[in-house]
């Protein structure tokens, strides 16, 4: 896919998509993996090729956001905007906050929220959708105990993805793969949020992601 300046891609999710952006700046980016997509499409469109000029970049990532949490800010932050382009990223928070503070988001919930939003999204616009699938990379040995509620969740983004015909970036298969060559602290310092080098990992399997001819058919990605 060839973006154009007639292009509107809202990033929306949690820390990880609001990566210290400026809330007071509408055009801040943050310095995560958004802005690393911005910076990438910007200096294809600085190099001159009119195939390329760079689209308008609008993150809407908040802090600490659950599923429960994107309902009530969903037409200001997204359609509101008019975008061609809709990513979500989310569902890390609606699992550690089971662990830390024992508040739950049961996955068949979590998931038809996630089917409301994708729907209004496709019933309110033509953007195409994409889907950032939740990771963890454990960094203390009780993390590892949070895959029993991560795993179902993941599945039910994968499903609900598919079945809205969202592209779909498996941030958890890429940086499990990349942790095979880097300690989980080196792609994300606490096992949730991306160090820079975790950021430009998401970004780039994003823009793989969006250049691919088709979006993937299937859960697995496939």
């Amino acid at each position: 896919m060839h973006f154009t300046d007639s292009d509107t891609l809202v990033f929306i999710g949690d820390s990880i998509t609001d990566a210290g952006r400026d809330r007071t700046d509408p055009s801040s980016l943050g310095n995560g993996y958004v802005n690393e997509i911005a910076r990438t499409l910007n200096a294809r469109a600085a190099t001159g090729h009119k195939a390329d000029p760079a689209p308008r970049i609008i993150n809407r990532g908040v802090n600490g956001h659950r599923i429960r949490d994107l309902a009530p800010r969903w037409t200001t932050d997204v359609l509101d905007h008019r975008p061609t382009h809709v990513t979500v990223k989310i569902g890390i928070n609606d699992t550690w906050r089971r662990y830390d503070r024992g508040l739950l988001s049961p996955v068949p919930e979590f998931r038809a929220a996630l089917d409301r939003l994708l729907d209004l999204t496709a019933r309110h616009t033509t953007a195409r959708l994409t889907v950032i699938t939740p990771f963890l990379l454990p960094v203390r040995p009780d993390q590892h105990a949070w895959f029993e509620d991560l795993q179902p969740r993941t599945e039910a983004v994968l499903r609900a993805a598919a079945d809205h015909k969202a592209r779909i970036v498996r941030a958890d298969l890429v940086l499990e793969q990349a942790a095979r060559h880097h300690a989980a602290a080196e792609l994300a310092h606490d096992g949730v949020h991306p160090t820079p080098l975790g950021h430009r990992l998401i970004a780039d399997a994003w823009l793989s992601t969006a250049e691919a001819v088709s979006p993937a058919q299937g859960p697995d990605g496939g």
